[in-house]
């Protein structure tokens, strides 16, 4: 005979644990299950080792999904504070560093320590390192087969994270166990992701990796209701292969493939004008001009994509060709080759239909019993502890169902 357990959750993730940690103090049987030797490592790596654990500006407005509505329920019910009055509970030092982030004065091994002490004091099973081999579905609940034997429970809760970071135990097992229910995906695809650029077009700026400045960047696809459009004013940085830091991680998430991003580079002015402008009062050559603005090897890599001479001088060039060149500054459109992949996004775009979900509950409206939390569906957040919100709130309405 199988183990018996009121709940089987699949998952020792930041979802996973709230989940069980939530279920267990209601006084439920919970085992929780997981494949890797180090617990939470994606929690661990997080923010720099220090966790940016969740944004005190949390809202629907900071989630993708092809279902937009359906995080309202959960984020409601389990807010930002929510979550700050248990990190408070458990006496973690926590600064706000930009924007509503919040992070660990000292380490993310205290965000892991509080979840497993939740977790303890809920009685909670653990089952790791233990990989899941399948679920089968009988009269009386659900069979989870491991390498620990079968383990028997009424319910599963399927907590298993996305793609992205497959170095640290990343695998698509809630994407398969989804599909074997019947329930259908939302493509996944690498979010929050540097962009990358091949060929003649990146061959001006290829060499300034390691430049980083304030942009505003913008993306569009779509029309009506199912319209994405990203803008974002945030850090950009140059890499070898392409662009990275905040604003394209960002912006990634709203990019389709073949369509461009819009990079201004001086959201603070109108380029053209202060170029026409000059030609008055300055008698500078336009590489200088630039770089009162600019570092001096964006300027030059700017100057070459656009074949103009660092020495020319604006009071001898036309209105129409300092024009151009603004725009090539205040609206530089270039189309992404691709992006660094799962290897390097910190999010899977993506994942189980949300619309065969109840957002109340997070169980499968079909399926009786079956759940599925966190980074496994098809919600995902900006850049900036919006995802460990998310994984909070939904592990929580999770565990107050099962």
């Amino acid at each position: 005979m199988a183990k018996q357990f009121d709940v089987a959750i699949i998952g020792a993730g930041a979802a996973g644990m709230m989940c069980a940690a939530i279920a267990g103090a209601r006084g439920k049987r919970v085992v929780l299950i997981d494949h890797a030797e180090k617990l939470a490592e994606k929690i661990r790596i997080s923010g720099g080792g220090r966790c940016n654990f969740t944004n005190i500006n949390a809202g629907p407005a900071n989630f993708l999904s092809e279902n937009p509505h359906f995080c309202k329920s959960a984020l409601s019910r389990y807010t930002a504070q929510d979550f700050l009055a248990l990190v408070k509970k458990h006496r973690i030092g926590y600064h706000e560093k930009h924007r509503g982030q919040l992070f660990c004065n000292d380490s993310a091994e205290q965000i892991i320590a509080m979840l497993k002490a939740e977790c303890s004091a809920a009685e909670v099973n653990w089952r790791m390192p233990c990989k899941v081999h399948g679920v089968t579905k009988e009269a009386d609940g659900y069979v989870v087969a491991t390498d620990h034997g079968d383990i028997g429970a009424d319910s599963v809760v399927i907590a298993t994270g996305g793609l992205s970071i497959p170095k640290i135990g990343a695998t698509d097992l809630g994407y398969r166990i989804a599909t074997q229910f019947g329930l259908p995906l939302v493509e996944p695809r690498p979010g929050l992701v540097p962009l990358t650029f091949d060929g003649p077009s990146w061959a001006a700026f290829a060499p300034l990796a390691g430049i980083a400045l304030e942009v505003e960047v913008s993306t569009g696809s779509g029309k009506g209701k199912n319209a994405k459009r990203g803008l974002f004013r945030e850090d950009l940085l140059f890499t070898h292969r392409g662009l990275s830091g905040p604003a394209i991680l960002q912006i990634s998430s709203y990019w389709e493939p073949g369509t461009p991003i819009v990079v201004n580079l001086l959201p603070e002015m109108d380029v053209a004008d202060e170029l026409i402008g000059s030609k008055t009062t300055v008698k500078k050559q336009l590489g200088n001009v630039l770089t009162q603005w600019l570092p001096a090897r964006l300027v030059e890599g700017l100057l070459l994509a656009n074949g103009l001479a660092p020495d020319a001088r604006p009071a001898d060039m036309p209105d129409a060709k300092l024009r151009k060149l603004g725009d090539a500054i205040n609206r530089w459109a270039i189309v992404p080759t691709g992006s660094e992949g799962y290897r390097k996004a910190e999010v899977t775009l993506g994942g189980v239909d949300t619309r065969a979900l109840s957002q109340q509950t997070m169980m499968a409206k079909d399926v009786p019993g079956l759940y599925f939390i966190g980074e496994t569906v098809d919600v995902t957040g900006w850049l900036g502890g919006y995802n460990f919100q998310w994984a909070w709130a939904s592990g929580y309405v999770a565990g107050q169902s099962v």
